[in-house]
């Protein structure tokens, strides 16, 4: 607050004139263009004097007295600032001095003047990037030594005296200088500033100071951008930006920190950058700019302490690359071609050429393969148009005086020619070795470089591969079928009628453990194959013979085919494919002795399968022995249980009857009774069948008979009603149709209810050929039982159809209620009606209760159902009586039953009263279930009516 004000009836008192400093000297309250004119010293002073206490109105008088009283109080010049905010600026200066003078190291009164002091100059705000403001107009050129910008530093350089440890006013300083011509006094006060502040005030120094940097460029900027990565050496990626956005771009020097980057494997990108990318950029930059870059560096260190980034005393980039190449190995094809594109752009072709030859050597991968290799035919094709494009200059303009220097150029191109095409020839061999270089062991890749080299003629060369190839692979980690290479290699000296070697080669190969039995036996069966191609016929048996030899010193019982701890040579004789293989070569060149004495070991040995089994027979059978033949069916039937065994007897049965027909007709029997036996319902059909075949051809009609009346109870229940139809159609042939009838009683017993179903149709219609109606209607009616009209509708319309031929009015009428009864008996059950009713009221169906005046539950279920229609779940249900009574005493119309036959109406009296006399019959209380138990009163229930009374109502 201002002082207070004395009375208005006493005089002011003048204020004493301040004294004057040599600060003061900066305010120009009455600046003037003409210049001043030569006075004396003394009469200088005085005339400042007076003009300082001219900007001191009447109205400040009170603060002024206030100041004096307690010029060390901030709180006085801050009121009396206030004050005068709207005063000019030379009024303010002069208050400012003052109280500077008074506080010098009052951080706000300073803040306020310094502002002040740069508004006058500067406008605006900052721009972000380069960190200047605006001029403003008609201001002194800041390289004037006596204008403004002058007295601003001067300010600047007084607040800091006490005030250096505020970054504020540093940054407003460096800023102000930012705008002046003096890059070396700017500088100087940034490096005053970082020495003065502490370490973690730095950061904003920096920032303004990069800025300053960018500005100035040159050796300037790198030198202060080598400092601050020693402050944050993060921002490493930012000096490389920098070195390359230079009028003069420093790429020596941004390829070494790039350099020095790489090389530090804790160094985190801030832009993001993977490891590999900066790795990219190295090679890119050292590959566009090989000539600027020069390989002797700056050797300092780019920064100090432990958090170094390398020290790149020489930039070699050979090493570096190599470097990159042994660390990221998914992308060293870029790296090797970024390695070769260095010495093409140094001018040293054959090193270039050295760098792509030992990549393609190097690579692992065809990806990277095809990078280099595309790189390297294009390096020298392009060389070569090089040079032909040369000499065809050389030619034009020196013309043909030099016969010796054309002779050379020739030989040059025809070198590059030859380099080229050697090139190009050589790609599928390359392309090869990645792939064995990725897996030494894929024997498919050796196959494939055998047949290159056997396209193109050099035997020698493919031979040296297979040789290579064997050394390599290990048999139990081959990808592939080693034994097919074994083979290959057998098979070119087969082929060039060197038989010797190419046993000697099978030899060889059969002492190789290899990774299965079966590759083992592969190259057994191979070698007796090649000695039956040479006609070498008891070779080729001696050869199986040795293959299955048991191994010495070992007992066959005991060895385990698929025991991995002993080697395939003592597995080999329990190899089913030599022994198939040999058994083969028996049957075709041995004798029937030696080939059945093989059948015999295998059989021994336990590992004969079905076929041997039927190999065998069929080969005994062939020569004649057929009840040795017989014996090897018992046999497999003995080794071989169910389902196998089914085919064993179907065989052996089939072949019996075929070779003896009925000449041995109690041994057939014997052999069908043991067959049968204990056979398996599931696969007993065929053998009844031919058994009682056997029996009608060459035996009993009455044991056929008999036969299949075992089959009917002895096979699988989906097989019985076959069996039962091939029983009667049999029975009927042979003994006339009325026969059948035992059988089909049997048949509907035995029967499932839906085959039962089916049996009783047939024996219905037989019973009608035969002229028996009732027997027949009976056992429609016995039928219907299991037919639901909905899911049968074929019984009843057989039956309707019957009714229509053979009934009257009272055997149709009988048929419509059994009808009305089975479809209640499957739709009244109690647990169907409530699980239809809750799946109503879960789908929201509309269910209303209609209440009768006695509660009667039944009618209240019926015409609830009635109101529902077809929404009801119930479909298909038909009642016993249609008409239903409103209880209010209005008589509904009746529901048309589609069921019902139209009978004409214009019958005589007599006819009617003989219908009125038709007995009725109720529904039974069981096929309501739990629902009879509901009603209270039967008298209620709404009438019984016939058929008759109904047809007069909807009349």
């Amino acid at each position: 607050m201002p002082p207070k004000k004395k009375s208005s009836k006493q005089k002011p008192v003048a204020a004493s004139p301040p004294p004057v400093h040599e600060e003061m000297m900066d305010v120009d309250p009455t600046p003037s263009s003409a210049p001043p004119a030569e006075k004396h010293p003394v009469d200088l002073e005085a005339d400042l004097k007076l003009s300082l206490f001219n900007l001191i109105l009447d109205d400040d008088i009170p603060y002024e007295e206030d100041c004096l009283r307690n010029p060390y109080a901030l709180r006085c010049w801050v009121q009396y600032l206030e004050f005068k905010r709207d005063a000019s600026d030379e009024a303010k200066f002069f208050i400012y001095e003052r109280a500077v003078k008074q506080l010098p190291g009052s951080y706000k009164l300073w803040k306020e003047y310094l502002d002040l002091r740069v508004s006058r100059l500067l406008t605006g705000e900052q721009n972000e990037s380069t960190g200047l403001r605006s001029y403003k107009e008609n201001i002194d050129s800041p390289a004037d030594p006596k204008s403004e910008w002058s007295i601003v530093n001067n300010c600047f350089e007084r607040s800091l005296v006490l005030c250096n440890k505020y970054p504020v006013i540093w940054l407003m300083y460096c800023n102000f200088l930012m705008h002046q011509p003096f890059a070396t006094q700017t500088r100087r006060t940034f490096d005053r500033a970082l020495r003065s502040l502490p370490l973690t005030q730095h950061t904003r120094i920096w920032d303004l100071y990069l800025k300053f940097a960018s500005s100035v460029g040159g050796e300037t900027a790198i030198r202060l951008w080598r400092r601050y990565l020693k402050f944050e050496p993060e921002n490493a990626e930012k000096y490389v930006s920098v070195l390359l956005s230079l009028e003069e771009p420093q790429y020596a020097e941004a390829a070494r920190v790039l350099a020095s980057i790489v090389e530090n494997p804790n160094y985190k990108s801030p832009n993001g950058k993977s490891h590999f990318q900066l790795w990219s950029d190295l090679c890119d930059l050292v590959c566009e700019h090989a000539d600027e870059i020069d390989l002797e560096t700056n050797t300092d260190t780019l920064l100090s302490g432990s958090e170094k980034l390398g020290k790149v005393e020489k930039l070699d980039v050979d090493g570096l690359l190599r470097a990159g190449i042994a660390t990221f190995t998914d992308q060293v094809g870029k790296l090797w071609n970024s390695l070769a594109m260095w010495w093409i752009l140094k001018g040293e072709s054959e090193k270039a050429r050295d760098v792509y030859e030992e990549a393609i050597s190097k690579v692992m991968t065809v990806r990277d393969f095809a990078m280099v290799f595309d790189s390297y035919s294009e390096f020298e094709e392009t060389l070569l148009q090089h040079r032909i494009k040369t000499l065809t200059e050389k030619e034009a303009n020196v013309g043909a005086d030099n016969d010796d220097d054309d002779e050379l150029d020739d030989i040059e191109i025809d070198l590059l020619m030859a380099r080229f095409e050697k090139l190009m020839e050589r790609r599928p061999f390359l392309v090869n070795d990645v792939l064995l270089r990725q897996n030494p062991h894929n024997v498919g890749e050796w196959q494939k470089r055998v047949e290159l080299y056997l396209e193109r003629g050099q035997f020698e060369k493919a031979v040296d591969t297979f040789t290579k190839a064997f050394a390599t692979i290990a048999p139990k980690k081959a990808v592939g079928k080693l034994e097919s290479l074994w083979v290959k290699y057998a098979t070119i000296y087969e082929e060039n009628g060197e038989i010797a070697s190419a046993r000697n080669i099978f030899r060889k190969a059969s002492k190789v453990w290899f990774k299965t039995v079966d590759q083992l036996a592969e190259i057994w069966c191979q070698w007796a194959d090649m000695e039956l191609r040479n006609d070498n016929m008891e070779d080729c048996r001696n050869v199986m013979k040795e293959a299955t030899a048991p191994p010495r010193g070992v007992k066959v019982s005991k060895i385990v085919y698929t025991d991995e701890t002993i080697s395939p040579q003592q597995r080999l004789v329990k190899s089913l494919k030599v022994w198939s293989k040999y058994v083969d070569i028996e049957e075709a060149l041995g004798t029937i002795e030696s080939t059945k004495s093989v059948y015999e070991n295998i059989v021994e040995l336990k590992i004969a399968t079905p076929q041997i089994f039927i190999n065998y027979a069929t080969f005994l059978e062939e020569n004649d022995f057929f009840e040795d033949s017989f014996k090897v069916y018992e046999r497999g039937i003995d080794t071989f249980g169910y389902p196998i065994a089914i085919d064993f007897w179907n065989l052996y049965l089939s072949k019996f009857i075929q070779r003896y027909k009925g000449t041995k007709l109690e041994r057939a029997r014997d052999l069908f009774e043991h067959a049968v036996d204990n056979v398996p319902p599931k696969y007993a059909r065929n053998l009844y069948l031919m058994y009682a075949k056997l029996e009608e051809e060459y035996g009993l009609t009455r044991r056929a008979m008999g036969i299949y009346d075992r089959a009917t109870q002895a096979v699988d229940d989906a097989d019985k009603l076959e069996l039962f139809t091939i029983y009667i159609a049999k029975s009927s042939s042979y003994f006339g149709l009325p026969s059948s009838r035992e059988i089909y009683e049997k048949a509907i017993e035995a029967l499932p209810d839906r085959d039962a179903s089916k049996m009783c149709i047939k024996y219905a219609e037989l019973e009608t050929k035969l002229g028996e109606i009732d027997r027949a209607r009976g056992l429609y009616g016995y039928c219907s039982q299991f037919c639901d009209p909905r899911i049968d509708p074929k019984f009843w319309e057989l039956w309707h159809k019957f009714e229509v031929n053979h009934g009257n009015k009272e055997t149709f009428k009988e048929m419509l209620r059994i009808k009305r009864s089975v479809q209640a008996k499957f739709n009244t059950e109690v647990s169907l009606i409530s699980a239809q009713l809750l799946a109503a009221k879960q789908n929201a169906l509309p269910i209303e209760p209609i209440l009768q005046p006695d509660g009667n539950s039944i009618a209240a279920l019926e015409a609830q159902i009635a109101q529902e229609g077809e929404q009801s779940r119930m479909q298909g249900f038909v009642k016993a009586t249609v008409t239903q009574i409103d209880y209010g005493g209005k008589e509904k119309k009746a529901v048309a039953n589609p069921d019902e036959i139209e009978i004409s109406m214009s019958d005589d009296e007599d006819d009617e009263e003989a219908e009125e006399k038709i007995e009725r019959r109720t529904v039974p209380d069981a096929v309501f279930g739990g629902l009879a138990n509901m009603v209270t009163d039967k008298d209620e229930v709404e009438e019984n009516v016939g058929a008759k009374e109904r047809f007069k109502r909807l009349k």
